[in-house]
């Protein structure tokens, strides 16, 4: 299929990591190919923490060969100490992505929530409600972070720069 593209959409945690992989098929058709979550037990060393992340993102990479990766922008809210904890994470996820060549564009939340909802400053419940829409999904994707990373996916699939690509690719 000429113009398939997999996108994977990760919304970078240290606690969790929400991830989902969508596959664009014919112009702005989607399908969801997988989704889930990578937990890391509370209370333990963040190096660790960081370590699971790593070795389920490459597992989920090496079973499901997406062709790019749309990762959440950093949004700082009041705790900056949780900032920092993210950014680690992120810092693991775009190892990752390197690692595999796999290209990266990220995006704000505002950005996803237009992509997806139409308007910049959606609700949560907006999201998730568009997303299990979207993709004719039975229920929708549990927990939250699952459902922003299937939204970050499907935001990049939107994307000028990627529909390009994928026309390159016929």
């Amino acid at each position: 299929m000429a113009n398939r593209m997999r996108i994977l959409g990760i919304d970078p945690g240290l606690a969790i990591v929400g991830w989902g992989i969508v596959e664009r098929v014919n112009g702005m058709t989607f399908r969801p190919i997988a989704y889930g979550s990578i937990n890391t037990p509370a209370h333990t060393e963040v190096p660790y923490r960081l370590s699971l992340i790593y070795k389920n993102l490459c597992t989920i990479i090496e079973k499901y060969h997406p062709d790019e990766m749309a990762v959440e922008e950093l949004f700082f809210t009041n705790n900056q100490t949780t900032g920092i904890a993210v950014a680690e994470a992120r810092g693991v996820i775009l190892l990752v992505a390197e690692q595999h060549h796999i290209p990266v564009a990220e995006y704000t939340p505002p950005e996803v929530k237009q992509a997806v909802v139409g308007y910049g400053k959606a609700e949560k419940h907006q999201v998730i409600d568009m997303v299990t829409r979207l993709l004719n999904l039975p229920a929708p994707p549990k927990p939250d972070d699952t459902a922003d990373a299937i939204a970050i996916a499907l935001c990049h699939g939107q994307s000028a720069g990627a529909i390009l690509r994928a026309i390159d690719r016929r």
